[in-house]
């Protein structure tokens, strides 16, 4: 009997390796005690929100007993939170953004689907560098796009626009991007995208419509060593930035993200309408009304970033002792190391969990050989894993 799908059954045939080790992760603890798994599955900011969002919230609690205090807003979000919000992107992106260029949505991931709704036809392809987030390849086909993965420089994971300029096609829609990495830590830098942006500009005169590039932001507040995330809007017309405040703000469970479109792009009053649109009819209406107000007081406000440049130190550390390569990640909270050489990535993992570390195979996205490490945990657990990881180099 076919309960789901073809398509579904799928998915759930080959689900996310990410969740499937945070659910092996839950078994550990129950046997071992938490204290002595070291999880770094799952990317979940566990940093307490800075205090502008606690004043914030009690703010709103003291105005409940206003009428509509959390009734509907317009489908693009509440218009006042718009507007400080484009005011906000305008300088992080130094572009001339309005309020009407952005919309409010139910996290990145609300996002990215409302744009793949309102731009793909099916078959459409969706370019991006590998390794890549792996749910891009779900939003994609939830519209009938096709994911076409273009693999990045070996371990430095820099884009190799050789790669993405042949993955182009006619069908080509939409180039995604996400920096900092998720899951690699790479920040890219403004030259090659530059060059990116002008070998789009080649490729939509030639095909003869937009090819989007779409930049994926929820880390843009998470970098270390000096390091500069470039504006994305000012590099071509046909840009779109997206991001959250899951990780800056720690509202992971509250899902307000945000689109915000070039306003130089042609035909972007069009474009946002159809984003408009879109979130509505998808079901996601808008993104939490208290997420809203919580974004609009506490804007401009972040998560201690120190205390993760801290943690990246001691993984780093831990994993120069246990003799594992690895790039140092430049932003976000990943590490994307080598496996030992003549050890497949899946069987390496298989290897920590036996010694009570979790990571996540490189496979699960999109470049094996490699594999994920989350370093949003206390700096205790970081330390603590070393004996594990060089158990399991030893083999």
């Amino acid at each position: 009997m076919q309960i789901l799908s073809p398509v579904l059954d799928g998915y759930l045939t080959h689900a996310s390796w990410i969740r499937r080790m945070f659910e092996a992760g839950i078994e550990l603890k129950r046997t071992h005690g938490a204290d002595n798994v070291y999880d770094f599955s799952l990317g979940n900011p566990d940093l307490p929100p800075p205090p502008a969002v606690k004043q914030a919230l009690q703010e709103i609690v003291d105005r409940l007993d206003r009428p509509m205090a959390l009734g509907y807003m317009p489908n693009a979000g509440y218009p006042e939170v718009r507007e400080r919000l484009a005011a906000h992107l305008a300088k992080e992106q130094n572009s001339a953004l309005r309020a009407d260029h952005v919309v409010l949505t139910c996290g990145a991931a609300g996002a990215i689907n409302a744009l793949f709704r309102a731009v793909l036809t099916a078959g459409d392809e969706i370019v991006c560098p590998a390794p890549y987030f792996v749910e891009y390849g779900f939003y994609a086909g939830n519209f009938g796009g096709v994911l076409k993965p273009a693999l990045s420089k070996p371990l430095s994971f820099e884009l190799d626009l050789e790669a993405i300029a042949a993955a182009l096609t006619e069908r080509t829609r939409v180039v995604i991007i996400n920096s900092p990495n998720n899951p690699t830590g790479v920040v890219y830098d403004a030259e090659p995208l530059r060059q990116l942006a002008a070998l789009l500009e080649r490729h939509t005169r030639k095909i003869g419509r937009p090819v989007y590039l779409v930049s994926d932001e929820p880390y843009r507040f998470l970098t270390y060593d000096g390091v500069k995330v470039p504006p994305i809007l000012p590099l071509y017309p046909f840009s779109i930035v997206i991001g959250s405040f899951s990780k800056n703000l720690s509202l992971a469970g509250e899902r307000v993200g945000y689109l915000a479109a070039a306003p130089t792009m042609e035909g972007v009053e069009r474009l946002i309408a159809g984003v408009i649109m879109t979130n509505r009819i998808l079901g996601f209406v808008n993104a939490p009304a208290i997420g809203q107000r919580l974004l609009a007081a506490a804007l401009g406000n972040e998560v201690d970033v120190g205390i993760y440049r801290e943690r990246r130190d001691a993984m780093a550390g831990v994993l120069t002792a246990a003799g594992i390569r690895y790039a140092l990640p430049r932003g976000a909270f990943y590490f994307f190391p080598q496996a030992p050489d003549g050890v497949d990535d899946k069987t390496f993992v298989d290897r920590l969990m036996t010694h009570r570390v979790l990571g996540v195979p490189g496979s699960g996205f999109g470049y094996p050989g490699f594999f994920r490490l989350a370093f949003c945990t206390d700096k205790r657990v970081i330390e603590r894993s070393l004996e594990g990881f060089r158990k399991a180099v030893a083999g």
